[in-house]
């Protein structure tokens, strides 16, 4: 059911729909509440895009081409293009509101920064002259296309309306519409579903229109679920949207979505028990009363709703959450998608026009909400930083101390996100001593939690053991220096005199060149987050480097007049700089390009001969081949873990890796690549497929596998493992407590200890003891069957973060973490958890770079 735009109304309510396949348009005119006309001089969608709102799928270059017109056209409307796409797309935001202030935008953002900067100064009185803001915020998920549609009708109504419903907004908001969170996957859904669809749209589920392949268009280039990145801030497109959103500090913002076609329309709030603690009580009540706001619009149309199930406001790094714990209110909506243009569901046909306009009405509740409740959501916003004081002297926890050393481009990553969240960051001044662990000036910073983003310190730093409920629709903790493995502590008292200067905002940093150029050979330890992408821009350029798997020690020129004996740990690379078909002068300029930009440090060796441990050329030093790299992708595969594991190496490593379809392993030339990867597998090989995968490890390949892809490995008989699965039998419950009791025993997310044998080539660059997150309630045995095999092994006490249950708990306690073991001439490596966990595990990344670059010399 298209939404016609007739000139003399905006067709937005249906009274029936036809039950017929083709959807169509509507022809009575039903003008929105409180909307008296449209002026002419505004271009309607169907004039700029060439067809209705709901006759098809809009591509995302269209919709920033509507966005610009409307632009052109209204002294109400201003576009910003924010930032841009791995693949080159444009993010747009539109500004709307009374011409007055689109004309003077950088005034009035800066009045209501003033709620969160200084709320002291805001008293009740001046709250009466700033408009409430609020973001709308469309197409996250970019096969949710409703939404996105539903943004560029808003667009319309407010530009061209009129009458008092659409002056009402006009004078008491300034309204950001973001159109499309995830263009790049928009694209290519709208490809998809424009694509197969003929002249005239069927609902046959079996028809492709409505079965979009692999990996369909919710996530991002690089497969990456945008709604989990608000607090990681991985992600080109969440970085500059972090800058947008904190530019203005909205007090609402709208999330919205698609969900499955027999369901009817959800919005929050979500289920009571499982909102973040860290949230205040105001903002739940506050959401509570928008809900009816909601409520009458679907009233008003007859369209089915529901709240306080299924969808909840625990994990932060989601777009209807993250507002929450920054003192604005998010929202989130979900509407059964009919995905391609017409669909049949339990409720009935479902056409895309009627979600579209079902979007479109929630968007205007929302707005009428945020101007009815205006007075609330700014005392609110201004409240809840004006309270930041009292919540930090009441937190057990004053601050955070986060060295620096040994890990020191972790720790800036880390800074870069906290930073990016309008999180202070501080210099510490003096020593101190946390547990026994001592932190030095120089080599730590300190995270206060007596500051405005108080209640986001604490949420993004802590770490979580007990729950109010049992189950999560996310993850149930993300702790961010585990995550970034950096050494840290909690400090329960922060002074003036521990905090020194706040650190500004800066890249990632340089290492370190000593002893200046060499003549003979370079010395780079591994262990640096970016080590791996200096070894790959070696070997790209055709440069052998060989590894130490040995320690040694070497006297090192480390000033102008003093020579010192330095010890280099087991993974420190040597770049010879006399190289077959490399110039000398190429090498040194290598090396020094990684000590810039990849943040190494590259000791200058004066010979080859070492006074402890093995000479630089003995076979205690093996040269490292350049490993072709293939990560098996496609149908049969997870789309997060492939996404996590081609992100890791193409965008932060900068390897080329190919992307195999895993189903078609009996058309591939297998011996073209060195190294296979295997991260998340959702079904079996048949007898053919895992002959040739057997037969190319026995020839002398590398099998990396990860999560799911290592059980596969060890039911195939690969990998030395056996593999328990959660037991899905239960004590005898009520029927009513059945799935709660099943989804307790769920394992969505949690941190766990492992410790990792510091000889073993996949844990160079390792301490004793990593921070792992683990998805999915399977567990590896380690016990005298397969001890030679096991390189990391969970503690006996290993929960660090996180919800798991008894039972689980149990399984997983002195269980294997990371398995190797050869296989005819090849390797097999099994790494459990998500090493690269939505990119933001730096501190785990490792290992993976560990097992591509040095499975090859175990």
């Amino acid at each position: 059911m298209p939404i016609r735009l007739l000139p003399s109304a905006l067709l937005l309510f249906a009274l029936a729909l036809p039950v017929v396949a083709q959807p169509v348009p509507l022809t009575v005119p039903f003008t929105a509440p409180g909307t008296t006309g449209y002026d002419p001089a505004i271009p309607t969608p169907e004039q700029v895009l060439g067809h209705t709102l709901g006759e098809r799928h809009t591509r995302p270059a269209d919709v920033v081409r509507y966005f610009e017109a409307v632009a052109a056209a209204s002294d109400r409307v201003s576009t910003l293009v924010f930032g841009q796409t791995y693949e080159g797309r444009r993010l747009v935001v539109a500004h709307v509101g009374r011409p007055d202030r689109i004309a003077d935008l950088a005034r009035v953002q800066a009045a209501n920064r003033k709620l969160s900067d200084d709320p002291a100064s805001v008293a009740d009185t001046d709250l009466d002259a700033l408009p409430v803001v609020a973001y709308m915020g469309y197409g996250v998920h970019g096969n949710e296309a409703s939404t996105t549609e539903a943004g560029v009708l808003l667009l319309y109504h407010l530009a061209a309306g009129q009458g008092p419903a659409v002056d009402a907004i006009l004078d008491d908001a300034l309204v950001l519409i973001d159109p499309m969170l995830n263009p790049d996957g928009r694209d290519r859904f709208v490809d998809w579903v424009n694509g197969q669809r003929g002249g005239v749209a069927t609902r046959d589920l079996q028809d492709r229109e409505h079965n979009e392949p692999w990996p369909n268009g919710r996530t991002n280039h690089y497969l990456f679920d945008l709604n989990r990145d608000w607090l990681p801030l991985q992600h080109v497109e969440s970085r500059a949207r972090m800058d947008l959103w904190h530019g203005w500090r909205p007090q609402l913002s709208t999330d919205y979505h698609e969900m499955g076609r027999n369901a009817t329309y959800f919005f929050q709030p979500g289920v009571p028990s499982r909102t973040n603690p860290n949230t205040p009580a105001l903002n739940q009540a506050l959401t509570q009363q928008i809900g009816e706001f909601h409520a009458r619009a679907l009233d008003r149309i007859g369209q089915l709703y529901y709240a306080g199930e299924s969808f909840d406001d625990y994990y932060y790094g989601k777009g209807s959450t993250y507002p929450d714990v920054n003192g604005s209110v998010g929202i989130l909506f979900e509407q059964a998608s009919s995905r391609a243009l017409t669909t049949e569901t339990v409720n009935g046909p479902l056409d895309y026009g009627t979600t579209i306009r079902n979007q479109f009405a929630t968007s205007l509740s929302s707005l009428e909400a945020a101007v009815t409740l205006r007075d609330d959501l700014l005392r609110h916003q201004r409240d809840f930083y004006a309270g930041a004081v009292a919540f930090a002297r009441d937190a057990d926890v004053q601050g955070y101390v986060v060295a620096t050393e040994p890990y020191p481009t972790r720790a800036a990553a880390l800074q870069q996100v906290l930073q990016q969240h309008r999180i202070r960051v501080h210099d510490l001044a003096q020593p101190v001593t946390v547990d026994g662990e001592r932190f030095e000036p120089g080599a730590a910073f300190v995270v206060p939690v007596a500051q405005p983003q108080a209640r986001l310190v604490k949420a993004a730093m802590e770490r979580v053991t007990t729950f109010p409920d049992s189950i999560f629709y996310d993850v149930s903790t993300w702790t961010l220096p585990l995550a970034f493995g950096v050494p840290y502590a909690e400090m329960p008292d922060v002074t003036a005199r521990v905090l020194g200067a706040e650190r500004p905002r800066t890249a990632l940093p340089a290492g370190r060149l000593v002893g200046g150029r060499a003549a003979y050979a370079y010395a780079i330890p591994w262990g640096r987050a970016l080590a791996p992408r200096a070894l790959g821009r070696f070997q790209q350029a055709g440069v052998r480097v060989r590894l130490a798997t040995a320690p040694f020690a070497m006297d090192v020129r480390t000033s102008s007049e003093r020579m010192q004996r330095l010890r280099f740990d087991r993974g420190t690379l040597i770049v010879p700089v006399e190289q077959p078909g490399v110039d000398g002068l190429t090498v040194i300029r290598l090396v020094e390009q990684a000590v810039a930009e990849d943040g190494v440090d590259a000791y200058a060796l004066p010979t080859g001969l070492t006074p402890e441990g093995p000479d630089l050329g003995g076979p205690s030093v093996p040269v490292l081949d350049a490993p072709t790299i293939g990560l098996f992708a496609g149908s049969g595969t997870s789309v997060y873990r492939v996404g996590e594991a081609w992100h890791l190496l193409s965008e932060r490593y900068r390897l080329p890796v190919s992307l195999l379809n895993a189903r078609d392993v009996n058309r591939l030339a297998l011996d073209d690549y060195d190294v296979l990867v295997l991260a998340g597998f959702l079904f079996a090989w048949g007898s053919d497929e895992r002959e040739a995968i057997e037969a190319w490890v026995r020839a002398g390949g590398t099998l990396v596998t990860l999560g799911r892809g290592m059980v596969a490995a060890a039911q195939a008989g690969w990998l030395d493992a056996e593999i328990t699965e959660a037991d899905d039998d239960a004590d005898v419950v009520p029927y009513e407590l059945r799935d709660r009791q099943r989804g307790a025993q769920a394992l969505g997310g949690s941190i766990f200890a492992a410790t990792l044998d510091p000889t073993h080539p996949l844990a160079y660059g390792y301490g004793p003891t990593v921070a792992l997150f683990k998805q999915g309630a399977f567990f590896l045995a380690a016990d005298s069957s397969n001890a030679e095999a096991v390189v990391g092994q969970y503690t006996d006490r290993p929960r660090l973060s996180g919800y798991v249950s008894a039972r689980n708990l149990d399984a997983l306690t002195d269980g294997a973490a990371v398995v190797a073991n050869r296989l005819g001439r090849g390797r097999v490596i099994g790494i459990d958890g998500a090493p690269s966990f939505r990119a933001f595990w730096w501190g785990t990344q490792g290992l993976l770079a560990n097992a591509v670059f040095f499975g090859q010399t175990f």
